[in-house]
């Protein structure tokens, strides 16, 4: 038996489709199958039923499905913690994203601030079930996504699955992003009926395409038709030059978004935007560094009608101060 077979079973379970998993990791499917057939036989079981319809776990391949998962995370683990060792030697920094300007702002900076050859930077902004798989596979050290109401149990329950913890960042009432010729965008709030006779963009989830996966808020909510994208420039080349809207937490970047306002929506949804870690894995310093910065960002925002930091925000914040107050010199009396 190899790691390597428990992964191919992991993905065909997943996929239900053997030719799909073989394409996406570019191996034949007579390899594939070949490399299933071959643990089936070794253990004595049958892990799949295959049929015209597709492939689907035996009763035997259901259990032997929650065995093989474990071994993969525990070689995972292992196999990160060990790399760990030589951080010094090769630093790293891995951040899975929803589509926010600030945790990309934030990232930009925190990578400005640093002039070390021996360090990686990576951001990928991508869809709310790949946040959590990247940060449960340790493809990346944080992942950034928002809690609210109507996600916060299904979303809770599979990041206990995958054993990963949320700390809050900060919390948002719902907001419309509009082009500023929009006839919405002089209203100092809008209603969900306001919203109903426009076009609603949001950012594609792929399969995991459930309301509970939606980046957006009040997914429910009237509207004339959807747009689905899947990258910022779409997104921002809709906004700004046609009269649909986008739901988010109103926190805008000037850069990113020139020429698109944000309005409030009149509601009682409250986006609890956060970032997930690994429950089994320590944060390096990079890590911690980034977490910072992205506090120390979301406290410049001056708007309290938008947004309230949470505590954490805060403890940085007034770490901050203490840092700057004794380089002030004569100008501090």
């Amino acid at each position: 038996m190899r790691l390597q077979q428990l992964r191919y079973i992991i993905a065909i379970a997943e996929s239900g489709s053997m030719n799909s998993v073989a394409r996406s990791l570019f191996i034949s499917q007579s390899s594939l199958s070949v490399a299933v057939r071959d643990l089936e036989r070794e253990l004595g079981i049958r892990v799949f039923n295959r049929s015209s319809r597709g492939i689907t776990l035996t009763s035997e391949g259901v259990e032997f499905l929650g065995y093989a998962r474990q071994v993969v995370e525990q070689a995972d683990l292992l196999a990160r913690h060990y790399r760990q060792k030589g951080e010094d030697a090769h630093r790293r920094l891995a951040i899975s994203s929803q589509h926010y300007a600030f945790a990309v702002n934030a990232f930009i900076d925190f990578v400005a601030e640093r002039d070390d050859a021996s360090c990686e930077y990576s951001l990928r902004e991508t869809r709310t079930s790949e946040i959590i798989e990247d940060v449960r596979s340790f493809r990346s050290d944080i992942g950034i996504l928002y809690l609210s109401g109507s996600n916060e149990r299904v979303l809770r329950s599979r990041l206990e699955e995958a054993s990963l913890s949320f700390t809050p960042l900060f919390r948002a009432r719902p907001h419309v992003f509009v082009r500023e010729g929009h006839p919405l965008a002089e209203r100092p709030s809008v209603t969900v009926e306001d919203l109903a006779p426009f076009a609603r963009y949001t950012f594609e989830q792929g399969p995991e395409s459930s309301l509970f996966y939606s980046e957006e808020p009040l997914a429910t909510l009237p509207h004339d038709r959807e747009i689905v994208v899947s990258d910022r420039a779409t997104m921002t080349g809709l906004l700004s030059r046609y009269d649909g809207f986008l739901v988010s937490t109103g926190v805008r970047s000037d850069e990113m978004f020139s020429g698109i306002t944000s309005i409030p929506i009149e509601c009682d949804e409250v986006m609890n935007v956060g970032y997930v870690t690994h429950s089994q894995r320590r944060l390096t310093s990079l890590a911690l560094g980034y977490i910072a910065k992205l506090d120390e960002l979301i406290l410049s925002f001056e708007d309290d009608e938008t947004l309230v930091p949470s505590k954490a925000a805060h403890r940085i914040a007034k770490a901050l101060e203490g840092r700057r107050r004794p380089g002030r010199g004569p100008r501090d009396g």
